[in-house]
């Protein structure tokens, strides 16, 4: 058997319950750590908590090379680790298809997710959201102009926008970094830069900083250590922008 249980946004203490018991009465339990990662601990911490090995898997073991993990399934118990919800990245959606047509049976156990999170922080409202998209890190010969598209296409429906930030081994944007490459991106693609965003950091942990404002303001705050979060909101219902008066400092 294959479960998917979701780890939750920042430490050890976010799992549920239910997850925690599959995690600790399982056979082999791996972790996925390229679509998110929890800021207050490691897998050492992990370890010691849930008093199980945890073999940490890259993205090719995922998604190139996950027979390990289906030969596993098919005989223990096996509990697939993500941070956030595990069904929010599409790479874990493919594995459990993968899985399914395997004939290994399957479960999901839910957790906290960003996706929600960054409505209770910032106070915009969950049903106003468009698409979101995901802000990579450039590289030599290679800019690509798809988020500022969807955040355009968003704002000219009047929805919200939340932006993932890229994660990599050794680094993970952080939202001053993630304006700059939205506004190269806008010039490039000859509009307007949004006229305002939301910098969420840390989400989850007993200090996440939220802080709203123009572009300008944003890339001169300091909000501190990562996961950073970044959402370009349309235009604010009264009672958004009261939220974000009172928490968010707008």
């Amino acid at each position: 058997m294959l479960t998917f249980v979701g780890l939750g946004l920042y430490d050890v203490r976010d799992i549920s319950v239910k997850g925690l018991e599959r995690v600790k009465n399982a056979d082999i339990v791996y972790l996925e750590s390229y679509t998110s990662r929890l800021m207050g601990t490691d897998r050492d911490g992990m370890e010691r908590f849930f008093g199980q090995e945890i073999r940490v898997l890259s993205r090719d073991d995922v998604e190139q090379n996950p027979r390990e993990i289906l030969d596993h399934a098919r005989s223990a118990d096996v509990v697939f680790l993500t941070g956030g919800d595990p069904m929010v990245s599409t790479t874990h959606a493919d594995l459990r298809l993968r899985a399914a047509a395997a004939g290994i049976e399957t479960a999901i156990i839910h957790a906290s997710s960003v996706a929600s999170a960054v409505c209770g922080l910032s106070g915009l409202q969950n049903y106003r959201f468009g698409k979101s998209c995901s802000l990579p890190f450039p590289a030599r010969g290679w800019f690509p102009t798809a988020p500022m598209e969807t955040i355009a296409c968003n704002l000219r429906l009047d929805l919200h926008t939340l932006v993932y930030l890229d994660i990599q081994e050794d680094r993970c944007m952080r939202i001053p970094e993630a304006i700059a490459i939205i506004e190269q991106m806008a010039d490039r693609c000859g509009i307007d830069p949004p006229d305002s965003y939301i910098g969420i950091a840390r989400a989850g942990s007993s200090h996440p900083c939220v802080v709203a404002g123009t572009g300008e303001r944003l890339k001169a705050v300091d909000f501190g250590p990562p996961l950073h979060v970044l959402v370009v909101p349309a235009e604010l219902h009264p009672m958004e922008r009261e939220y974000m008066e009172v928490f968010a400092g707008l």
